[in-house]
């Protein structure tokens, strides 16, 4: 399953560099570095967490923002087993203050600091002026206590390798990768590894919500950030805000159903590209559009065959590169255009160089070799955290196949998730959680027709699970809506979170 996450750290700008064609929007300046409202400890609080709840944060200037570390329980189930620390950065409201927004992009495994450092070009005046926008990476996550599982050289072996499922030694070469995979995290993660789950997160989110000084939550989460967020609301319905969830995940989605609806997904993306592409005299695609797909399939055959060369001495391109080299730009498509240029240099030149550096904003790697971030460990450890799926050879052979019939581009890459975890070293959290958020003020969830990472129809049974959902549909292209899509959206989104309207059910833009 690919992440889902709104891509918003520069993906569009980091391709802009990529083509070396433009530059960033400077963040504006900060305010001085002011200490924020008294903390807010629940009334039903534990005694052993009371000290959490009532910490005052030291901040500090961070760039731009201003940065604090927060002390949470290690595991919120044994509040004497130690301690943990989770980062937050703000951008200070710039106008008559109403209380924080926390915010998080997705992934699981996004960086919500690195979210707050773009909400200058991403979100509208009113919602600035009107809160403390306050990012946080969670836990596992970037500067917070965080996984780590390989080095940078680990790294590249580990996510460019290509597996032949349709074997058993090369399924059995599958599982002892990911088992060697995740022996490396918790050697280098220790117990972290087995208390970064989704319901631990959203008990961080509660505890930055009191130390912030708020009653209840106000929030925005993309993508996955929407499963933390129903999770949050599913665990504290009493204390929750103003929530909006944009691009949502249905949590009571099994594994395969989510694959083969995310592969579904990404192959019609692909399918509107080839289209797009058709209509430019630049396009190097030829053909029908089934014809056109067939190409790129080749070009995929290629790869697994032997890496495509690139101007890298020393790295190719592999199938597995190659389809995030493709899947990067489907995200969103203002960077189809990106894609066209990835496939006119394959194509015609016969290298992979643009697929390479595609693949490589995926996973946040520069240039020079290094890794920006843990995403992708942060990835898999609260993946496997949260649960498991079966990993009998002969059903996830069954369900590859399903899954082919409906994306057979794109496809093979969804297959055969439950390798993953098969062997992970820590338990799942078994934590149940009541998703319809009983007794919660209405919340509002943010869905986009043509969306290839969170299907639409994953925002419209999140909004109908939670007992106050009410849906808000962008029709258009992407991953995500608000920030990137049209006035309409922005403005419903920015009329609910700063006045507290409630759009009509299933208002359209």
């Amino acid at each position: 399953m690919l992440r889902t996450t709104a891509l918003r750290r520069g993906l569009v700008l980091a391709l802009v560099a990529l083509l070396a064609v433009a530059g960033c929007t400077p963040p504006r300046h900060q305010a001085p570095v002011a200490p924020p409202p008294e903390p807010v400890v629940p009334e039903d609080v534990a005694p052993e967490l009371a000290a959490f709840y009532s910490q005052t944060l030291e901040w500090t200037e961070c760039g731009e923002l201003q940065c604090a570390d927060v002390r949470a329980p290690l595991d919120w189930e044994e509040p004497g087993a130690g301690e943990i620390t989770i980062r937050v950065a703000r951008q200070l409201a710039t106008g008559e203050r109403r209380g924080s927004l926390l915010v998080n992009p997705g992934g699981p495994g996004a960086s919500g600091v690195g979210l707050v450092e773009q909400v200058g070009t991403l979100f509208g005046e009113r919602l600035l002026e009107a809160y403390d926008v306050v990012g946080f990476d969670p836990r596992g996550v970037g500067e917070s206590s965080a996984v780590a599982c390989l080095d940078d050289a680990g790294k590249d072996e580990h996510f460019s390798r290509d597996f032949d499922y349709s074997t058993e030694a090369g399924l059995e070469e599958a599982f002892a990768a990911w088992e060697a995979f995740g022996a490396a995290c918790a050697a280098r993660t220790g117990e972290l590894l087995g208390k970064v789950s989704t319901v631990q997160s959203a008990r961080d989110l509660d505890l930055l919500r009191g130390v912030l000084g708020d009653e209840t939550l106000t929030y925005l989460g993309y993508s996955y950030g929407t499963a933390l967020g129903v999770t949050y609301a599913g665990l504290f319905p009493h204390r929750a805000g103003r929530l909006v969830l944009d691009g949502g995940v249905d949590p009571n989605l099994d594994s395969h159903a989510a694959n083969l609806e995310q592969a579904a997904g990404f192959e019609k993306a692909l399918r509107n590209f080839v289209e797009y592409c058709h209509a430019r005299s630049a396009c190097p695609l030829t053909g029908t559009v089934d014809e056109s797909l067939a190409e790129i399939s080749r070009l995929v055959d290629r790869a697994r065959r032997a890496p495509l060369p690139t101007k890298d001495p020393v790295r190719g391109v592999t199938a597995t590169m190659l389809f995030y080299g493709l899947a990067v730009p489907l995200y969103d498509n203002r960077a189809w255009s990106f894609l066209t240029e990835a496939l006119k240099e394959t194509i015609e030149q016969g290298t992979a160089t643009l697929f390479l550096s595609l693949a490589d904003i995926y996973f946040d790697r520069d240039a020079s070799g290094e890794y920006l971030s843990n995403q992708n460990e942060a990835f898999y450890a609260i993946n496997c955290a949260d649960g498991r799926t079966h990993a009998d050879p002969e059903r996830m052979a069954a369900e590859a196949e399903e899954i082919l019939e409906v994306a057979p581009t794109m496809g093979e890459f969804f297959g055969y998730g439950g390798v993953i975890c098969a062997r992970w070293p820590v338990p799942a959290d078994e934590t149940e959680v009541d998703y319809s958020a009983p007794g919660a003020p209405p919340i509002l969830v943010v869905g986009t027709t043509e969306d290839p990472a969170t299907p639409y129809h994953w925002s419209v049974a999140l909004a109908d699970v939670i007992d106050s959902g009410v849906l808000l549909t962008y029709e258009g292209e992407g991953h995500t809506a608000y920030g990137r899509s049209n006035d309409c959206v922005d403005s419903t989104v920015e009329d609910f979170l700063v006045d507290g309207k409630v759009p009509a059910q299933g208002t359209r833009c």
